[in-house]
């Protein structure tokens, strides 16, 4: 019984040379607009928060549990997130399914039919829109400004984020994404 615990910190230091490992890999790739992510040294909770659908049913980041999720809060008068969301639209197409999803969240006052108009001038089709109008998803997450992307791991737990616009789908962003979710199956 005594001798596994001998090597207990053999294999804890596996365990944290491993994840070392991983998070030199992926500030290796933060280059570009990437530059701007701030990875954080251990993944952190994410408040339990709703949003709506434009239908008005109710969801919470669990509905994407078991993928990474790129999380991205935007309002239709904002005008870096009118530069932003046609790359996160190509970033959703590119690598979206299963692993993966981008998941963006019209934070305040934004009508429907404003979002509808946004999606079709800047040519969006295949985000699908949530909201949050009171803002208190954005209040509990900790997001000062717009846009502002988190990126979430599958066990639902934040591991980076980014403060601003971004090419979303330039290829420093497409080989995070692809660094995260391993070549799985999107």
């Amino acid at each position: 019984m005594f001798r596994h615990l001998r090597l207990a910190p053999l294999y804890m230091a596996l365990c944290l040379g491993a994840n070392a490992v991983v998070a030199d890999g992926l500030e290796d790739l933060l280059n570009g607009d990437m530059r701007a992510m701030v990875l954080h040294e251990e993944p952190q909770e994410v408040p339990t928060v709703s949003f709506t659908d434009m239908d008005g049913e109710e969801l919470t980041l669990a509905a994407f549990a078991g993928r990474y999720v790129l999380l991205n809060f935007w309002a239709t008068w904002c005008a870096p997130c009118r530069e932003e969301m046609p790359s996160l639209d190509r970033l959703q197409r590119a690598l979206g399914g299963e692993a993966f999803a981008v998941v963006t969240v019209a934070s305040g006052r934004n009508p429907p039919p404003a979002i509808r108009r946004f999606f079709e001038e800047e040519g969006v089709t295949d985000l699908p829109v949530y909201l949050d109008p009171r803002q208190a998803m954005a209040r509990q997450m900790g997001v000062f400004g717009l846009p502002t992307t988190v990126l979430i791991d599958p066990e639902g737990r934040e591991i980076g984020r980014l403060r601003g616009d971004a090419d979303w789908a330039g290829a420093e962003a497409l080989a995070l994404i692809a660094a995260l979710i391993g070549g799985e199956d999107g």
